[in-house]
């Protein structure tokens, strides 16, 4: 066995999580916060159901004083070719968060059939948490 590669993965899964295990984790109620890295607008236009709008540009300290640092802190952005939820998760980080990035974003989450929410919201399978 390689150390080296079995020490990858685990941080990958460490730093990184899918659409499926959001989706599962939002089902059963568990602390996790999920969170979209972009702006009010493109938030307005879609996002995911029961996630909360920190455009990373706009996070400090005194911006998430609010928040439970308990929790597990989701970040997306659009997809693949943005980095808003890199340096959204980055910046929760940095002020003692917990956080993982959502893998392919928006995007994935809705290719892999998830309900969206907002002014062009997408139908699909809904969180059953009422979020």
């Amino acid at each position: 066995m390689n150390i080296d590669q079995l020490n990858h993965y685990r941080q990958k899964l460490a730093f990184e999580t899918d659409s499926w295990d959001v989706y599962e984790a939002l089902n059963r109620n568990e602390p996790v916060v999920v969170v979209d890295g972009r702006s009010a607008e493109a938030y307005a236009r879609e996002h995911i159901p029961g996630s909360v709008n920190l455009p990373h540009r706009e996070i400090s300290a005194e911006t998430t004083a609010h928040l439970d640092k308990s929790k597990l802190y989701v970040c997306y952005c659009d997809g693949i070719g943005c980095n808003a939820s890199t340096k959204t998760a980055l910046k929760l980080l940095t002020l003692g968060f917990q956080v993982r990035e959502l893998m392919g974003g928006l995007d994935w989450w809705k290719r892999d059939g998830y309900a969206t929410a907002g002014e062009t919201a997408q139908v699909g399978t809904g969180i059953s948490c009422g979020c």
